[in-house]
């Protein structure tokens, strides 16, 4: 079992907490700031997302900070010299959310290679259907990243085919859409879950609308974890440099509730 499987290993009945947040917004230090805070809070893993001109994945609050974090001059070398310095300090699993752009500009070998010297654990691409998982699949087994998979409503008999080869953890996509705080939670999250399950140990974490301790509560019930990134990234958007104590409550709230 991999590390970052291990985080949802959970001896007191609870569910894993993997939080997002856009790298560089709005600076470096406070991006390795929240990082420890969360961590502190108890965040099991979190992802750190790279930020890029074109996010198609992402609603506006990632939108804007993903604006705000390029501005500011934060890069993909940047960000890995972040996760360096901050490595000795957490040891939960850290995960890029990035794009295949970005990846292939810097190049798959040495972005992968990085990534292993740094201490990031795993990536997320989520515009890199299924189908199209083997263009990093060799660079990233050769340096021991794991690549997250996901799964969609529209995945449907594709689900069992994706969940059968899913390492880490399967990223359930709660909604159609983008990403974004939302009102109401699709329940199509627990049938997904319960199709993947068939025919994998993997675990299973739902994101992409959550944002409420009432909402992580209901998407925990029928996963192994949950994910939440918008409502974060607008915590640090409203506080900047002084975000660190807001999102550190926010997270142990999410944490009790889960």
């Amino acid at each position: 079992m991999n590390k970052i499987s291990q985080a949802f290993q959970k001896k007191d009945g609870k569910k894993a907490f993997i939080a997002f947040l856009t790298g560089g917004d709005p600076d470096l230090e406070t991006t390795e700031n929240l990082i420890v805070a969360m961590a502190e809070a108890g965040v099991d893993i979190v992802e750190i997302g790279i930020p890029f001109s074109d996010p198609i994945a992402e609603g506006l609050v990632i939108q804007a900070a993903d604006e705000r974090a390029l501005a500011n001059g934060c890069t993909v070398d940047k960000l890995f010299d972040m996760v360096k310095r901050l490595r000795p300090k957490v040891s939960i699993p850290l995960l890029f959310m990035t794009y295949i752009n970005p990846i292939f500009a810097y190049g798959k070998e040495r972005f992968m290679e990085r990534c292993a010297a740094c201490g990031v654990d795993g990536v997320i691409v989520p515009d890199a259907p299924f189908e199209e998982k083997g263009e990093l699949a060799a660079e990233c087994a050769k340096y021991g990243v794991c690549q997250i998979s996901m799964i969609a409503p529209t995945s449907e008999e594709r689900i069992e085919m994706i969940a059968k080869s899913a390492e880490g953890f399967l990223y359930c996509v709660s909604s159609l859409g983008v990403t974004g705080v939302r009102s109401e939670i699709s329940g199509a999250a627990a049938e997904m879950i319960r199709q993947a399950k068939k025919v994998t140990q993997v675990p299973c974490a739902v994101g992409f609308g959550i944002s409420t301790p009432e909402q992580a509560r209901k998407m925990a019930a029928v996963s192994d974890g949950v994910i939440i990134g918008s409502a974060i990234v607008k915590l640090v958007a409203e506080f900047g440099r002084e975000s660190a104590e807001p999102v550190k409550q926010f997270v142990s709230g999410i944490k009790e509730a889960i």
